[in-house]
């Protein structure tokens, strides 16, 4: 520990955001990295506590606590103060492929379990990563490094998003030949298009995949499998098929009026936008635009979030978020201490700008749509919403979210954006391969495994887990890729 009294002597420093009269102008990333020197004395503020719960990845209380890829924070925060700045970039590399992408995205597990946090501001792990990973690409550390043998063994990657480059990344080091498929024009699933450019700049997945070519991981895109592709020739052409294809059902919204013209999916809405913004600068008019508009986003989750955000930068006269649950906490309850993951009301960056570019916060709790209402034509043109209250089911003696009679109240809204997470797998894939789904629609494995049903078919992420975050999906493509190399060589070194 090069400076036991870091977290005393150094005040927590973030990155600082853009304001938000500036950042709304474009799609940009809008956050100034740390200095070096700044960067270092972050990193002193760690403790290097004797049990690091920023690493540990396990169950608290209901929810996980720390890092689920267990990446060694303490160490690379301590060789990040030390200048050593090469040695943190490969100790980071061990357990995490992407850290260009977490270092943006993710919420940060390790943060809120940080031991500095517990009564105190804990240490920017999710800033360090950042700053040791885009060190490395400028002093060449994270250059291609292929593998020096090959096996002889080929592998199919079904699907481009974290799970299933994380897969083909480990496998391809191993030295396995390793081939991904993906449906969309670009690679990288949602990390492409379902997270905004304004969290994740898409010339850096395309930078990461760059670089995973000259590895020698091949990628086709526009390829549907299960439609333009069938399983069979696949299964033929592989050793092993691996299926990435995420949770890609949306949640509906089953209520009068569904049918209306200017209801949208988040997902469709989002990378209307991000195809038309990497295309075309948004000069083609294809995407779905907000501008002008009074905008209702029904989910109160980041996919909801990001739809704020980006409806703002299209210009919408009025943003409306719902949230079916009652408003968590500002901070901490007595029966949520730390390292638990914090329970509390979380504001970000979309709510942050609706706060300042309309005057008040988007969000409206316990309240959710009873119908839609159309004009003449078939367009929307309000809703009527209702509030909610918490009842205990008397059957079950679940708590339940019950309408409050008499409370329904109308609101004027040309454009819904149905933001209510996913429901699992797409039924035509898991056809086409034959392979055994659960009562949530994931495909079917037994536990601590990621074999299916079908010999040599394994599946990972989200279309395994469920909908979950960038970290877990990872951690899913790491964990299918051992498996996978032990099947195929009797042992791993992965």
């Amino acid at each position: 520990m090069g400076k036991p009294t870091g977290f005393m002597d150094y005040k927590r420093e973030d990155a600082p955001a853009f304001s938000v009269k500036e950042r709304i102008k474009n799609y940009d990333e809008f956050h100034t990295p740390l200095s070096k020197a700044e960067q270092s004395k972050q990193g002193a503020r760690c403790m290097e506590c004797g049990v690091p719960f920023c690493q540990s990845g396990m169950m608290i209380g209901n929810a996980y606590s720390g890092c689920p890829l267990n990446n060694l924070i303490p160490e690379w925060n301590d060789l990040i103060f030390k200048n050593a700045w090469e040695q943190a970039y490969n100790r980071l590399k061990l357990t995490n492929n992407f850290p260009e992408f977490t270092s943006r995205v993710c919420p940060a597990l390790c943060e809120k379990a940080c031991t500095c946090g517990a009564n105190g501001d804990a240490v920017t792990v999710k800033a360090n990563e950042y700053g040791i990973i885009e060190n490395a690409y400028i002093e060449g550390f994270a250059a291609p490094q292929p593998p020096k043998v090959r096996t002889g063994k080929k592998i199919a990657v079904i699907g481009s998003g974290p799970s299933g480059l994380a897969a083909a990344d480990q496998l391809n080091r191993r030295g396995h030949s390793v081939t991904v498929f993906e449906r969309s024009d670009r690679i990288g699933g949602l990390l492409m298009y379902g997270i905004p450019n304004m969290k994740l700049e898409k010339h850096v997945i395309d930078r990461k995949v760059d670089v995973m070519k000259a590895e020698g991981v091949e990628f086709r895109t526009n390829v549907n499998v299960g439609k333009d592709v069938k399983a069979e020739q696949l299964l033929k052409e592989y050793d092993r098929v691996i299926l990435a294809c995420g949770a890609s059902n949306p949640r509906d919204i089953k209520v009068p009026g569904r049918d209306a013209n200017g209801i949208y999916f988040a997902v469709d809405f989002l990378k209307s936008t991000t195809k038309s913004l990497l295309d075309n600068g948004l000069t083609d008019g294809t995407y779905i635009s907000a501008k002008g508009k009074n905008v209702m986003v029904i989910g109160g989750g980041d996919t909801g979030n990001d739809c704020v955000g980006t409806s703002i930068r299209h210009g919408a006269k009025s943003v409306l978020q719902l949230e079916m649950m009652p408003k968590l906490p500002d901070e901490r309850t007595e029966d949520n201490p730390w390292p638990q993951w914090p329970r509390v009301c979380k504001t970000d960056y979309g709510q942050e700008e609706a706060i300042e570019v309309f005057g008040h916060d988007p969000r409206v709790y316990q309240t959710t749509v009873k119908e839609f209402i159309k004009d003449k034509n078939g367009n929307l043109k309000s809703a009527v919403l209702v509030k909610l209250q918490p009842e205990k089911d008397k059957k079950t003696g679940r708590m339940m979210m019950k309408e409050v009679a008499g409370s329904e109240y109308s609101v004027d809204v040309e454009l819904v954006l149905i933001a209510a997470g996913f429901l699992g797998s797409e039924s035509y894939v898991t056809k086409a391969f034959g392979v055994e789904t659960n009562a949530r629609t994931n495909v079917a494995t037994p536990d601590g495994s990621f074999k299916t049903n079908v010999e040599n078919i394994f599946a990972t992420g989200d279309m395994r887990r469920g909908q979950s975050l960038v970290v877990w999906a990872i951690r899913e493509g790491r964990d299918v890729a051992r498996e996978v190399d032990e099947s195929l060589m009797g042992y791993t070194n992965l």
